[in-house]
């Protein structure tokens, strides 16, 4: 048997780029979404593209697919040669075969940011050297670009002792950018192409469609410039990952050396031609709805203190003050916008895609202005506003011993963290169930009321009940917002704690037990927002099903950690019921509402 001598190579690691470099993500919350402004994603792609997959033969799937027949197609609309289009996986795919190609040590690539990040990526891979400068809103700095290709470098000593404008060999040109929506003019772009003849200009079209202006045709008459194109976007096919890179021979040659001979599957292929079979461009009707969407999205954040930037793509890029903040309470309603936590430029922005159909539009509208301008605030009553920790919890507890079961304080906590717990006979009831224990309803309810109203003799639970806020609190949040009580209690129960604690005139209303059916159904919520007469609101609650209701009836769902609940599992259950963010206690809520809607505002 023979043996090997090992060999001291040190440890395994990635080569210096890939140290440190983290996986793309676009942030999205892992649960609760269902609209999906995030990612740019275009219009739903046209239902016949079905019965496609229906005609794909099995020899087609065993077999390497080519694309030739595509990039012919593509060509032909393009007025090219084939051998002047190669179709990619997608324009990202493209955009890396091109840096590749260009990019390498001893070599510059210059970048403008914020844009598509996998860009500065790709460049970084190679070994160039980065630089990037910033390109917000405007014409394109195409004198900056140029004074920075003219400026000599040297950072490391394998570095050429004096790099001139010759060493630049790629330059990015964005157009409509990602995330800025900013544009570069056809004549930006020919003075950028003929001021640096020995570098690329690469024109990423992913938005083009969507823009004012086409500037592919000007692109494939300049020998250096090299345009991407994506179906991903105005088409409506992300899904498949095609795009395409234009430009001379020579240079889409280069691009088909450096990548992988069969980058794009035989379905996605298939899809796309029979897209291009119908027509050469996205529907128009979809492309001019997205544009009027776009401009409504930005008068209205606007009109809501945010600040967007003039934008040309299918999405808008808004400054807002506490971003992050604003992502997660969107998300909690269930919309998915781009965050960008960390990102040096971007931490206080986010971009919002526009959705293109009117019911997605007038439901992110509505989502912004609940989040941004609520017009009242809705408070669950127990574990809220009551301290119900020796009432109503230790009345489930009592009422359990008496048919002989044991129920823990934490056991109580889990089960009203269940769906559909909001009632205390009912959830009585049920985990009687549990142990085995079988008696009507209405047995458990007369013992549990018993317990808990008393009677001349003895005190009920209720006295131990004391309030969370006081008077003075509610007044300040009513000086901003319509306040109301949204409870599961019986009538009787919540104006008697309202009452006994001088509570009951902050609140113009009270939907109780009686009024709608119980929560995690919206129709208690619904309820309030119909007696205050407003559609935006805020709702404070401690229990899984407040959540599900708020969400459910379009409401901001926030939650509280009830007195005598574990900290950590209640926020946990709450924030997977699609809790925006979990308040400590009710009075934390206060600054919030003073820093969107101070006194002028509000009134």
């Amino acid at each position: 048997m023979q043996t090997s001598t090992r060999l001291d190579t040190g440890p395994l690691l990635p080569v210096p780029a890939v140290q440190g470099l983290r996986p793309y993500s676009s942030g999205r919350p892992a649960q609760g979404i269902d609209l999906f402004l995030d990612s740019n994603e275009g219009p739903t792609a046209p239902p016949r593209l079905a019965a496609v997959l229906a005609q794909i033969e099995t020899d087609q799937l065993r077999r390497y697919p080519s694309r030739a027949e595509l990039e012919a197609r593509i060509a032909g609309h393009l007025g090219l040669e084939p051998g002047q289009v190669l179709v990619t996986a997608g324009a990202d795919d493209a955009a890396e075969r091109a840096i590749r190609a260009v990019c390498g040590p001893g070599r510059r690539a210059i970048l403008t940011t914020p844009s598509f990040e996998m860009l500065s990526r790709y460049v970084r891979l190679t070994g160039a050297q980065l630089q990037q400068l910033e390109w917000w809103s405007g014409r394109f700095p195409v004198d900056e670009v140029l004074a920075l290709a003219s400026t000599p470098t040297s950072t490391s000593a394998s570095a050429s002792a004096s790099a001139s404008a010759s060493a630049v060999s790629l330059v990015t040109v964005v157009s409509p950018n990602n995330p800025t929506g900013a544009v570069i003019s056809g004549e930006d772009l020919r003075r950028l192409a003929e001021a640096l003849p020995g570098a690329l200009i690469l024109l990423d079209h992913a938005y083009v469609e969507l823009a004012d202006e086409d500037l592919t045709g000007i692109a494939l008459e300049l020998p250096n410039a090299l345009v991407l194109r994506t179906f991903s976007k105005a088409w409506g096919a992300a899904g498949l990952r095609v795009g395409y890179a234009a430009g001379s021979t020579e240079i889409v040659g280069w691009l088909r050396s450096v990548g992988q001979p069969y980058s794009v599957s035989a379905l996605s292929l298939a899809l796309i031609e029979e897209l291009l079979r119908f027509s050469r461009a996205p529907d128009q009707r979809v492309v001019e709805t997205v544009r009027a969407q776009r401009q409504r999205l930005a008068a209205l954040c606007e009109t809501l203190g945010l600040e967007p930037l003039p934008s040309q793509a299918n999405f808008v890029l808004v400054r807002a003050p506490a971003a992050d903040r604003l992502r997660q309470r969107l998300a909690a309603l269930g919309i998915a916008v781009r965050g960008f936590a960390g990102h040096p430029l971007l931490e206080q922005y986010l971009r919002i895609t526009v959705p293109g159909e009117a019911e997605a539009f007038e439901r992110l509208a509505a989502a912004l202005r609940t989040t941004l301008a609520p017009q009242a605030l809705l408070l669950d009553m127990d574990g809220v506003l009551a301290d119900v920790s020796r009432s109503y919890r230790r009345a489930i507890a009592l009422t359990a011993a008496g048919w002989g079961v044991e129920l823990t304080p934490a056991e109580i906590a889990a089960a009203k963290a269940e769906q559909c717990s909001t009632n205390d006979w009912v959830l009585t009831h049920r985990l009687l169930q549990r142990h085995g224990v079988t008696v009507p309803l209405e047995q458990v309810t007369s013992r549990f009321e018993a317990l808990y109203q008393g009677d001349p003799c003895r005190p009920g639970l209720r006295e131990t009940e004391t309030p969370l806020v006081d008077h003075a609190f509610l007044e300040r949040l009513g000086e901003r917002l319509r306040l109301a009580v949204v409870t599961g209690r019986p009538r009787r129960d919540a104006a008697s704690f309202l009452e006994r604690f001088d509570l009951a005139g902050c609140f113009e209303t009270v939907v109780a037990l009686e009024d709608a059916p119980g929560k995690p159904d919206p129709a208690p919520v619904q309820c309030a927002l119909e007696r205050l007469g407003v559609t935006t609101a805020w709702m404070v609650g401690d229990t899984p099903d407040d959540m599900r209701a708020a969400r459910a009836a379009g409401v901001l769902p926030i939650g509280v950690v009830a007195p005598g609940d574990d900290a950590a599992a209640a926020s946990a259950a709450l924030g997977n019921a699609g809790a925006a963010e979990v308040l400590g206690a009710l009075d934390e809520i206060l600054d919030e509402i003073l820093d969107i809607l101070p006194r002028e505002v509000s009134s």
